[in-house]
């Protein structure tokens, strides 16, 4: 018989304690099944609500594997995890998804590359450098984008170099140069599989980003001729099962001026690309991954409402404990959903939270969304 992952005892846990980990814990909830995740900081938004809490480095290897040898099924909310200790887990007969050998190419962004050109993948023309790169190089190939091989996030380890004097930005550690695509939107796609080999992916959404390169805002679904919709679901699901990965993926992408579309990175987690499926989809971005990890039957990926998200970022000149403004005014809008995220310390970008607005057409979510941007202020 085909073992049943749902009640019974089964203990599934995360590394990482961060906001991504706490909206997977949320929807586990309804399924009455326990969470625990391991964090080095003891007030990550997940603590509150996890089965337990361990305190540990998801980086160090002994942390790992004390943490997984007692769980049946490990999941991660973050790349930037101890691979080998995640190796040595499966091998004990802990259920890793996603895979170790799919986040040790994730994580590196020249691993990354080297898979799209392997596969036949469309992406932007690139070199990878396994130090820092020589400015000869860059120079050769400006305008371009660099970004570090291992460790960004968040708009963090990405500089565009336009000009020769743009040099000065340059890191110089192991990185990928890429070509500076000139593309018409941002895209992203949602595709999550279980272990029996189905799919489901997610309308595709676009998103404008702010001077800090953070989604300002997100708009499902994203304006495109439904020929390019369904490339980008095509492409999505062609990234995913040449992965032969386990879990959800976020597959962001670049349409171009030509209407071709590139893959410019990919999430094996929840992504902020998909924080709205909790209001506009049958089945949220949290579930889903909950199922692709348990190897249940994958939820309908249906929208059901049209939707706006805006990030909520710490006030670029507070730092400390969090305060916020503004909500008892955002909350007279009916469409509106506010989530916060729990974390006690703002910081100039942090994300802290989000809103989606979930409308019965398009035009009313912009207007709602328009009529609240920067209403909520996180400050100290």
């Amino acid at each position: 018989m085909e073992k049943d992952l749902i009640g019974g005892g089964h203990r599934l846990g995360i590394l990482g304690g961060g906001q991504l980990g706490r909206m997977f814990i949320q929807e586990a909830i309804s399924y009455d099944i326990q969470v625990h995740i391991m964090d080095t900081d003891e007030t990550a938004p997940s603590y509150i609500i996890a089965s337990s809490y361990t305190k540990g480095d998801i980086t160090d290897y002994n942390d790992v594997m004390a943490f997984g040898e007692k769980l049946d099924v490990l999941t991660v909310e973050i790349e930037n995890v101890n691979i080998e200790a995640l190796y040595d887990l499966e091998k004990r007969g802990v259920t890793v998804y996603p895979q170790p050998r799919v986040l040790e190419i994730i994580k590196d962004k020249g691993l990354q590359k080297k898979f799209y050109s392997e596969n036949n993948i469309p992406t932007a023309a690139y070199i990878a450098t396994e130090k820092s790169p020589n400015k000869n190089d860059i120079q050769q190939r400006i305008p371009c984008v660099q970004k570090l091989r291992k460790g960004g996030y968040d708009g963090r380890g990405v500089t565009i170099i336009k000009t020769v004097e743009d040099m000065d930005s340059v890191f110089k550690e192991a990185s990928i140069i890429e070509e500076l695509i000139p593309f018409r939107k941002e895209l992203s796609v949602i595709v999550a599989r279980n272990h029996s080999g189905e799919t489901a992916v997610y309308p595709t959404v676009e998103c404008e980003f702010n001077s800090v390169n953070l989604v300002e805002y997100l708009f499902s679904p994203a304006d495109i001729d439904s020929d390019i919709e369904q490339k980008a679901a095509e492409t999505a699901i062609d990234v995913i099962n040449k992965l032969d990965m386990v879990g959800i993926l976020a597959v962001e992408l670049f349409l171009t001026h030509q209407d071709g579309l590139l893959v410019n990175e990919i999430a094996p987690r929840p992504h902020n690309s998909g924080h709205h499926t909790i209001e506009c989809n049958v089945t949220s971005q949290f579930e889903q991954h909950l199922r692709s990890v348990l190897n249940l039957p994958l939820g309908s990926t249906e929208l059901t409402r049209y939707g706006v998200m805006i990030n909520l970022l710490g006030n670029e000149e507070h730092n400390g404990l969090a305060r916020y403004e503004g909500l008892n005014s955002v909350l007279k809008e009916n469409d509106v959903h506010v989530h916060l995220y729990g974390k006690k310390i703002t910081k100039p970008f942090r994300k802290m939270g989000h809103v989606t607005i979930a409308s019965a057409t398009m035009d009313k979510a912009k207007k709602i969304a328009e009529s609240i941007k920067g209403k909520i202020k996180i400050i100290t």
